[in-house]
């Protein structure tokens, strides 16, 4: 038995679960009650997401053998599973029965705040720190629930005490730069935040296409003058942020000899259009027709330019991106041929990040009863499946099919009254061009809409509406209802 008993554990530690999981249920079989298998089983099953098999193994073991370990192993799988409630009602009876145990107070702090009782989770954490006062993890974790309480400083000091613990900790680094920026300390923040992992993937990007160029040739670090020199620049992150930082590309060109951006693809047309004399470049051009004196990652440039505070906020009167005017002749006779008080909407972003951004669709529906009023859909790629939920109901005018690229979008945008969107892109580009848009906005929301709520830095036409708690997108379309009724 002992042999069968070291071969299943040993699979179970190199990841060969399914001879590990036949040699338990083995052993199981040949004795019911060993309860140190029921649980290592049960562990199995949890590391499949197979939760119901997980929970009735686990508690085999601790109806024969009442062990906290086992407790622990159970506690572990609601909280893998998502069922937060339960998970916490095991850790806070762990807790009690041993409190000096730093493992379970930390996973309790986990459980709470991962179960929406944050008082509680900061409280757990300040305990586990007092157990191990080189817990990083829980600094680290705290700061997360600074910012749900809008207490940017406080997160601040979190990551800083990760850093003494832990000075080469990139990913610490660079949360405490979004800390840093939020709070408008952009001579802190902007340090920080070349730690950013996507500078590093867009050098690396480069480096695989030009792969010579890139070995010969420098980063701009701002201190070389470019006057007679060649700057190649690329973009990173996602579309909103390159329109955010385009602001900064009538300095950029004014400093060098001749600058050459590649944006993404759908962002070309556009730039092309509001190229302030730099060289918008297609995303495949061969090597031997490239030649540049130095490189740099897009959104480094307002580090490298040295900007420090209220100068990130670089303002153009009426806007520093313009629309095709043949484009939105185009789009006004096709589309926008009308009287009516004319809106735009977008409920979703690329979900991969901040899942809290993403309207609910239903949301909408309000909106659409006032009269005179014309709403159109501007949402593409992922999340414009839901626009079926509107179709059938509304007269919603769906303008995704005419979205090719941004260029498209500035001529729609260019002919609407108003824009009401969630944090994306769409947002960054109607504030680039001056256009009216309200932007919803997560109860913990991105860095860039800083503390005081009541306007846009970045963007003057915007306007700013958050949720009053996590979750609770209801309140947030009633201030946008009351706020269109009064503007009709």
């Amino acid at each position: 038995m002992n042999d069968k008993f070291n071969q299943a554990f040993e699979y179970h530690q190199n990841g060969q679960l399914t001879q590990a999981h036949d040699l338990y249920k083995q052993i199981l079989a040949e004795d019911s009650k060993n309860h140190e298998v029921w649980d290592l089983l049960g562990i199995l099953y949890t590391q499949v997401r197979q939760f119901d098999k997980a929970l009735e193994c686990i508690q085999k073991a601790i109806d024969i053998k009442p062990l906290p370990f086992y407790v622990e192993n159970l506690a572990k799988m609601y909280f893998e599973k998502g069922d937060f409630e339960n998970s916490v009602e095991l850790y806070e009876i762990l807790v009690k029965n041993n409190p000096k145990n730093y493992e379970n107070t930390f996973n309790l702090a986990m459980a709470y705040k991962n179960n929406a009782q944050y008082s509680k989770a900061k409280e757990a954490y300040y305990k586990a720190i007092e157990l191990n006062p080189k817990s990083t993890e829980s600094y680290f974790n705290l700061a997360y629930l600074c910012f749900n309480e809008n207490d940017t400083k406080g997160a601040i000091e979190c990551y800083k005490k990760v850093l003494e613990i832990t000075p080469d900790d990139w990913e610490t680094t660079y949360f405490l730069s979004l800390a840093y920026m939020q709070d408008k300390n952009y001579k802190d923040g902007l340090k920080c935040f070349e730690q950013r992992l996507c500078k590093q993937s867009a050098i690396v990007s480069q480096e695989k296409t030009y792969p010579n160029l890139m070995a010969k040739k420098p980063i701009w670090t701002g201190q070389e003058d470019l006057s007679d020199k060649t700057l190649y620049t690329y973009y990173e992150a996602g579309f909103g942020d390159n329109i955010m930082i385009y602001r900064f590309m009538p300095e950029l060109v004014s400093k060098c000899k001749k600058v050459i951006f590649k944006p993404q693809e759908e962002l070309k047309p556009l730039f092309e259009e509001n190229s302030y004399g730099a060289e918008i470049m297609g995303m495949f051009i061969n090597e031997k027709d490239m030649d540049f004196d130095y490189h740099l990652p897009f959104l480094s440039l307002p580090f490298v330019l040295g900007k420090s505070g209220e100068d990130m906020f670089v303002h153009h009167d009426d806007g520093y991106l313009k629309a095709n005017p043949d484009k939105v002749k185009f789009f006004k006779e096709t589309y926008f041929n009308n009287d009516k008080f004319k809106i735009g909407i977008k409920w979703q972003g690329n979900s991969y990040y901040d899942k809290e951004r993403i309207l609910r669709v239903e949301d909408f529906f309000r909106l659409f009863e006032l009269s005179d009023t014309q709403f159109y859909s501007c949402q593409t790629f992922e999340g414009a499946e839901k626009f079926d939920v509107i179709r059938d109901k509304y007269n919603v005018i769906d303008l995704a099919p005419a979205f090719t690229d941004f260029s498209q979008t500035a001529a729609a945008i260019e002919n609407f009254d108003l824009i009401i969107c969630n944090d994306t892109s769409l947002a960054h580009l109607a504030g680039a061009m001056c256009k009216s848009c309200w932007v919803l906005l997560p109860h913990v929301y991105n860095w860039r809409w800083h503390n005081d709520l009541s306007k846009s830095d970045w963007y003057d036409s915007l306007k700013l509406f958050r949720q009053t708690q996590n979750g609770d997108w209801e309140s947030v379309f009633n201030e946008v209802e009351k706020e269109l009724r009064k503007l009709l």
